[in-house]
């Protein structure tokens, strides 16, 4: 059973009654740029997606933990390195027994996010609690299901992963499909919401040649849901290919570049 419907801070994307996915979307104001963030629950298991920084850390634990008792988490999933997608890695170390997921390539740089303090109140190494993804991704256990790790390199980050949850049929998509709104809530007017999109993947995604290979691989996956890190998410597999295809015909990152983006100033 599949639901929209929001819940203060929370928005409950699917629940079957044994496996849940909700989506925190309105927990920092002010400065802060909008982002999502996520929690996936099977029976006793639980894993956070993307939890941010500072920002979101004590509001999201306080939404987390009207779920499952923080303990209890099983995995922080990082889709890359972005302040606002995994700053807050020291405090949920420390205050939880997770492991942290993320690429091969950026779990070198994690353990600089950990103060001296964190390390030696964990009293173990910050490397023991991470899993390095390889570049090919990965399926990680997550009870009699798995989380799929699913690669999305150069859109943005050189090292960048989705989570594809086979359960709901969820993608959590990252920067894919991110869009800058007041209210986050589904796509229903594709065209009208281009606009939102545009500027956002026009400047943070590589290249076409690299968004027409990841809706290619997109495609063949089954995807009933794609919810980005920021903004509206795309519920239904039409209003997903509408997106594909936009996408695949955009011209953005490299492809725009021209000898007057290098000029020394």
């Amino acid at each position: 059973m599949n639901s929209m419907l929001p819940h203060q801070a929370a928005t409950v994307l699917f629940d079957n009654g044994r496996h849940k996915c909700i989506s925190f979307s309105s927990l920092v104001k002010g400065d802060g740029v909008q982002a999502n963030q996520f929690l996936i629950l099977h029976d006793s298991h639980a894993a956070v997606l993307d939890p941010g920084g500072d920002l979101t850390y004590t509001p999201l634990t306080i939404e987390v933990s009207k779920h499952i008792k923080l303990q209890d988490l099983d995995y922080v999933f990082a889709s890359h390195q972005d302040p606002d997608i995994i700053t807050s890695m020291p405090r949920w170390l420390m205050h939880t027994r997770a492991t942290v997921v993320a690429s091969k390539l950026w779990a070198r740089f994690l353990p600089h996010l950990a103060s001296g303090f964190i390390t030696s109140q964990m009293k173990s190494d910050v490397t023991e609690r991470l899993i390095e993804l390889p570049d090919q991704g990965a399926d990680i256990p997550f009870g009699d299901s798995v989380i799929k790790c699913v690669p999305a390199h150069f859109l943005h980050s050189v090292g960048n992963f989705q989570f594809y949850d086979p359960v709901s049929k969820i993608l959590f998509s990252g920067d894919m499909g991110a869009s800058m709104v007041d209210d986050v809530k589904p796509v229903t007017d594709f065209e009208t919401h281009i606009s939102s999109m545009r500027g956002f993947h026009q400047r943070y995604m590589c290249s076409r040649r690299v968004t027409r290979l990841w809706a290619e691989m997109v495609r063949k996956m089954d995807v009933e849901q794609m919810v980005p890190q920021h903004g509206s998410p795309f519920v239904g597999k039409e209003m997903i290919h509408r997106f594909l295809d936009w996408v695949s015909d955009l011209d953005c990152g490299i492809d725009l570049l021209t000898q007057d983006s290098y000029r020394c100033p």
